[in-house]
């Protein structure tokens, strides 16, 4: 199968600049989401960070005889491994800058990344944090990570909480970013693409402002126009708000 895909970025209507970043390598088959956190412009340096630390390293690792900064797992296939890799190089750069340099001390980024693997028919999507990735085919949209915030991490133990308490739960503390730590977990989700199918990669600032049912919708409509479709989205989160900035990326499998 091939693809086409498109992306876009924007700031909003309430924040002053834009900390997401976003980076499509369709020679390598790779698409990028990243939302930074910090003050004083720092989300902006670890989103941008993490976008070139992974696209920097698909480059580095086209050949076989590169080497790696982190051990190989068995239980993973090559591209999820390269991927996998790529995002936790990128968190230990973020988190070194971080302790190195005051003035973007406390940063950090979510991230979610998809690789097509052409070999397998296989699409590989990781994340950290609360960026999401939906599929929407025949007529449903799917999300098919899990955010990893409080609610959702109090959900899992907790799974029979009442209406009530959900509503106790702050809803955008997140529990898992690139740049916390010196080594990050990274959740990969396998997933088998059929021509037609459209996947959307976001940052909050798009899922946090319409619904799904409405993210199905816009993209939808655009039908295989992945830059209208993009361009929709973005402008219906700043219809119903723009609190945060928003970064989609689209891309429609074809035949």
């Amino acid at each position: 199968m091939n693809f086409v895909a498109a992306g876009l970025s924007d700031v909003g209507l309430q924040r002053e600049h834009n900390e997401d970043s976003f980076c499509i390598l369709p020679e390598h088959r790779l698409f990028v989401v990243a939302d930074g956190m910090g003050g004083h412009r720092a989300g902006d340096v670890a989103s941008q960070m993490a976008t070139h630390a992974i696209a920097a390293f698909f480059e580095q690792t086209a050949t076989a005889d590169a080497t790696w900064p982190f051990s190989f797992d068995p239980h993973l296939s090559f591209e999820e491994n390269r991927l996998v890799t790529s995002i936790k190089l990128a968190n230990r750069k973020i988190f070194e800058a971080s302790v190195k340099h005051r003035e973007v001390h406390g940063m950090g980024t979510t991230v979610v990344g998809a690789l097509y693997s052409k070999d397998r028919s296989k699409l590989y999507v990781a994340h950290v944090g609360d960026s999401r990735a939906y599929r929407i085919r025949d007529g449903e949209i799917v999300q098919l990570t899990r955010d990893h915030s409080l609610l959702n991490d109090y959900l899992l133990v907790m799974p029979d909480m009442s209406e009530e308490q959900r509503e106790e739960l702050p809803k955008n503390v997140i529990t898992r970013a690139l740049g916390m730590q010196d080594s990050v977990a990274v959740d990969m989700v396998p997933d088998d693409p059929r021509p037609g199918d459209v996947y959307v990669l976001c940052s909050d600032g798009l899922s946090g402002m319409i619904t799904d049912a409405q993210i199905f919708e816009i993209v939808n409509n655009a039908g295989e126009d992945m830059e209208l479709a993009s361009a929709e989205l973005i402008k219906a989160a700043n219809e119903h708000g723009g609190e945060d900035n928003i970064t989609v990326v689209n891309m429609l499998f074809t035949p």
